[in-house]
């Protein structure tokens, strides 16, 4: 029996990458927040239940969804090691070069051994509103007539202008807990979808083109 084979990006929702923004299939928008940690075992009691009266009282005031996505990933160390290699044939001090050759050989084998994750932690922040649309010219309209291409510029930037009131609520509601957020760009988003479709890929020179 014949299988019908899709390419992968045809499960994709995304239609393309704009401007650090994804757009979708359907004509929504997304922009991707990436935020910092707060280390609440550092913290003291009443400032634990301080941060976490604050962050409740955040999300409270939120009048949109958004959704918190953390994304845990086995830290390639193969840089690092490849970087204390080259500091090592550089050296010239015979002792240090033998102390460096021992730290290699400890972190890759102690790499080996245990898994060591970082954690990434990412907001998602939706816009869906439809755009007003721009009525082209006819016998009954005295209005220029305006092209597909025009249209959709303008509906972007509509909603590019609601994402970006969104998301400063969102910047300003998790500073006051101390966690500072930053948009991903273009760039960082593709790499950043090439990882979660590829989770094999560690190198961090990886891109894919969704536009």
């Amino acid at each position: 029996m014949a299988i019908d084979a899709k390419a992968t990006q045809e499960f994709v929702p995304i239609k393309q990458v704009r401007d650090g923004f994804l757009v979708l299939k359907n004509g929504d928008m997304r922009a991707v927040l990436l935020a910092s940690s707060v280390n609440l075992s550092l913290k003291s009691e009443d400032e634990q239940h301080a941060i976490i009266s604050q962050f409740q009282a955040f999300l409270n005031s939120l009048e949109f969804s958004t959704q918190i996505v953390v994304q845990s990933r086995r830290l390639d160390i193969r840089p690092y090691l490849i970087l204390l290699e080259n500091r090592m044939r550089e050296q010239l001090e015979p002792l240090l070069k033998i102390q460096t050759r021992e730290y290699i050989e400890f972190i890759r084998n102690f790499t080996e051994t245990n898994s060591i994750m970082t954690k990434n932690f990412f907001i998602v922040v939706p816009y869906s509103g439809a755009s007003a649309s721009i009525v082209p010219s006819g016998i009954f309209s005295s209005k220029p007539q305006v092209s597909k291409e025009d249209e959709e510029k303008v509906a972007f930037e509509e909603k590019r202008t609601q994402l970006e009131q969104r998301m400063s609520v969102i910047e300003q509601g998790l500073s006051r807990i101390g966690v500072r957020t930053f948009q991903l760009g273009t760039e960082e988003l593709v790499e950043l979808f090439y990882k979660v479709f590829n989770p094999g890929e560690t190198s961090q020179s990886a891109k894919i083109d969704l536009k």
